[in-house]
């Protein structure tokens, strides 16, 4: 059927004898402000959940954009659906403004507020945004590469962040390790951190875990992860950490700084499946990578922690939202100094004891 278009004084008499009019445009358009009764409620939202905002088939119905095209999209839609009464405001919030028909200020929840600039993405929206919300992600370390990685995953909206570190805050630790400040030096780190990160965003939930991972507690940990991110700085640590989430098929970043350089992966390996590939593929475990020098007896570039746990938090955020390509099967390597970005690609080693043929 098709779908009859009404000017803005049309919609505005409509409204006065209470028609329902739904201003389907963004967030970020609503703030700049919108006709006066209308209802906000994105185009994506009452295409996929009409059901929600309009009560029945047979209930007249105006829709609002910015000009008029996307509303008589939205109400051919709608009409497909079955809804008998849609019309459109010919013109739009533009035409509304034009006849000098009332404006209302649109105070948005914090929700929409805080992630506007995200809610207008491809490949995340709303239904994105709600994706994140309801994530889980153990963040293993609070220094240099978790400092980092934690500040943006919260200020993305992941709702559930878990930290694990068993660390104090030092002196030596503010060059790099941006999640404490002067006051904290003395605190847990991981004490620092939540208040910092919920500082940044109360909405989230942060856990924090004064241990450290462990081959014997790491699947403790991470069974209810829906990622683990890496960000401590000795082979011990990530060996454990590579054969949990393969024992558990849960995906982990990899993240690792020396000096002036850096490298990130991602691992979505799976001991079970005898998928990979995993971590030992990568690095297979030897005496001197055990011995080989952290931070603190090589030194780092305080900005090398900062641009790998970025990557690490970019990774992150497409995998939770389903978006991008990934970093499995490759290694990005950053040399700052020459201000070089290399990949090297790897597979699946077959003799891997943790996800190859030769697994025991």
């Amino acid at each position: 059927m098709a779908v009859s278009a009404i000017s803005a004084l049309q919609a505005k008499a409509q409204q006065a004898q209470g028609m329902l009019l739904i201003d389907i445009r963004e967030p970020d358009e609503w703030a700049q402000g919108m006709a006066e009764g209308a209802v906000p409620v994105s185009r994506a939202q009452l295409e996929s959940q009409a059901c929600h905002h309009i009560a029945g088939f047979e209930r007249p119905v105006m829709l609002i954009c910015a000009g008029g095209a996307r509303s008589t999209a939205c109400a051919d839609a709608l009409a497909a659906q079955g809804y008998q009464q849609i019309q459109s405001v010919s013109g739009g919030t533009q035409a509304w403004l034009a006849a000098g028909l009332p404006m209302q200020t649109y105070v948005s929840s914090d929700f929409e507020q805080r992630y506007a600039r995200q809610l207008i993405l491809p490949g995340v929206g709303r239904e994105g945004q709600e994706k994140l919300a309801r994530s889980r992600v153990v963040l293993v370390g609070a220094g240099g590469l978790g400092s980092p990685c934690a500040f943006y995953l919260a200020a993305a909206g992941v709702g559930q962040l878990v930290l694990i570190d068993s660390d104090t805050v030092a002196l030596s630790n503010l060059q790099r390790q941006i999640l404490h400040s002067q006051q904290n030096i003395g605190e847990k780190k991981v004490n620092s951190a939540k208040r910092t990160l919920n500082s940044l965003n109360p909405m989230i939930s942060i856990e924090c875990c004064d241990d450290i991972i462990t081959s014997s507690n790491a699947r403790n940990y991470f069974s209810n992860a829906d990622l683990v991110i890496d960000g401590t700085d000795n082979f011990k640590s990530r060996y454990a950490i590579s054969d949990a989430c393969a024992a558990l098929g849960i995906p982990w970043l990899y993240g690792a700084v020396h000096r002036f350089d850096g490298q990130v992966s991602f691992f979505n390996a799976s001991r079970k499946a005898g998928i990979g590939p995993c971590y030992r593929c990568l690095f297979p475990e030897t005496e001197q990578g055990h011995n080989a020098p952290n931070c603190v007896e090589a030194g780092v570039l305080g900005v090398a922690p900062g641009i790998i746990g970025v990557i690490q938090a970019t990774e992150a955020l497409k995998h939770l939202l389903g978006i991008g390509d990934s970093l499995s099967g490759r290694l990005l390597s950053l040399d700052l100094l020459g201000m070089r970005f290399h990949e090297s690609r790897f597979a699946q080693d077959p003799a891997c004891m943790v996800c190859g043929d030769c697994q025991t």
